[in-house]
């Protein structure tokens, strides 16, 4: 009788007991294999965004070096053209046309309009960091 627990009329054993929770231990069971599931997928997926976002910020770094290099490449340009034409013009048979001329006054007026937006982008960037 030790091993019965006596309920009303009827007697249930251990085992019967065992039987009864195995359900509610195997859907617990399944839901911690499902949860542990979740967590590694989130865990990878974290993983990857963390990565991309460094790939992204790498290349916005490359980015930012290439444009530095077009706006000295064109300013070299700039300078370059001008030196040439005034040289030119310092020839006494090269019979410089007003199309030379013209051509001095765009490239600085050229040169004074990227002056004036780097310097316009710089102060525009020194107070974006402040903030």
């Amino acid at each position: 009788m030790d091993r019965f627990i006596e309920r009303g009329e009827t007697m249930i054993n251990g085992a019967e007991v065992m039987i009864a929770c195995l359900p509610s231990a195997v859907t617990a069971f399944c839901f911690w294999l499902l949860q542990q599931k979740i967590t590694k997928q989130s865990r990878d997926r974290d993983e990857k965004f963390k990565e991309r976002d460094e790939n992204m910020k790498a290349q916005e770094k490359t980015r930012k070096k290439q444009e530095l290099f077009f706006v000295q490449g064109i300013s070299a340009a700039i300078v370059l053209g001008t030196a040439t034409a005034k040289a030119v013009e310092r020839i006494p048979d090269a019979h410089c046309n007003g199309d030379m001329h013209a051509a001095l006054e765009y490239a600085a007026k050229v040169k004074q309009k990227q002056d004036d937006f780097l310097v316009e982008q710089g102060i525009e960037n020194i107070y974006e960091e402040v903030k």
